[in-house]
């Protein structure tokens, strides 16, 4: 589990204006964590999170001119039924809210990466950082059969 930074790209919805930005990215051999992309009639909004913000900070602002950042934190789960529910209901439990929430794909039985854009980010690791370590012994948090969540 870390903090990383999002960048939030804005994005004129026309043709190849998504691959310019994702091209001068991969030009500059920047290994994406995730990505997800949204749009309006008007606009589409790319949020990247890259192992290495500076670099892309630096590309992004060379290619394209209006984007921000925040920070998320991204959970490493296991790629199986529940993962993210579980963590999403440990947020809740403790009256945390989600802004927003996206996830990797990830290979069958192996990981995946869940992005959460938190209220109350220092609360969020706190309250995950627990089910961060049990996942290393390679089960999410299970529940017995018919056992209420």
């Amino acid at each position: 589990m870390n903090v990383l930074t999002q960048f939030s790209v804005f994005l004129v919805n026309k043709p190849g204006v998504l691959a310019q930005v994702t091209t001068a990215v991969a030009k500059a051999k920047i290994n994406l964590v995730a990505l997800t992309l949204v749009d309006s009639s008007e606009h589409g909004v790319l949020r990247i999170v890259s192992d290495d913000a500076d670099v892309l900070r630096t590309v992004l602002a060379k290619t394209h001119d209006r984007f921000t950042e925040t920070e998320v934190l991204a959970v490493d789960l296991t790629n199986e039924p529940g993962a993210f529910a579980v963590a999403a209901e440990k947020l809740a439990h403790e009256h945390i809210n989600i802004n927003y929430a996206y996830c990797t794909g990830g290979a069958p039985g192996g990981r995946t990466t869940a992005i959460f854009k938190v209220a109350d980010l220092n609360k969020a690791l706190r309250v995950l950082k627990p089910a961060a370590a049990k996942k290393k012994s390679r089960n999410p948090v299970r529940r017995a059969p018919g056992q209420r969540r």
